[in-house]
């Protein structure tokens, strides 16, 4: 695979970057709060091959937030030396949608296996009538694997 820098949407190809959109490592999300602080929170996503898609229920106090500044960043990173770290930019789209957020029921499946993650769903339909979808398509993205990719702090 040819060396692709920092900032290049090529890295989602790479296969580090496949391996963390497919774990069951949650995203973390940060995006800035209606009063110019910063907020990061855990959060289920699916990789649809294109952008980053989540949900959440529609009285989300993110919400607000998103609506006011849409710009974000996430991270999804592992817990095993040498660490291994997806860095992405880019814009959030809001979309209210009827039921469960299609996307937010692959990611259920994902986390918690097919029956589990069917259950979840059951009981969260039970709990709101509508979600709203988030989805992120990358502007930016970068990749540290501790071997070959460093921080730039440590790149020559």
């Amino acid at each position: 695979m040819k060396a692709v820098h920092q900032g290049g949407l090529e890295l989602l190809q790479h296969p580090i970057a496949q391996e963390l959109m497919q774990s069951k490592i949650p995203a973390r999300l940060a995006y800035v709060w209606t009063d110019g602080t910063p907020r990061v929170i855990p959060i289920w996503f699916h990789w649809n091959g294109r952008e980053f898609v989540m949900a959440t229920p529609p009285k989300a106090p993110k919400l607000k937030a998103l609506g006011k500044n849409p710009k974000v960043s996430l991270t999804i990173d592992d817990n095993t030396f040498p660490h291994k770290v997806l860095l992405v930019r880019g814009t959030a789209r809001l979309e209210s949608v009827d039921g469960v957020v299609p996307e937010y029921v692959a990611a259920a499946e994902r986390y918690f296996g097919p029956e589990q993650g069917k259950a979840w769903v059951s009981q969260l339909r039970t709990m709101t009538p509508n979600m709203v979808r988030i989805t992120i398509s990358p502007e930016w993205v970068g990749l540290l694997d501790f071997q070959t990719r460093f921080p730039s702090a440590l790149s020559s």
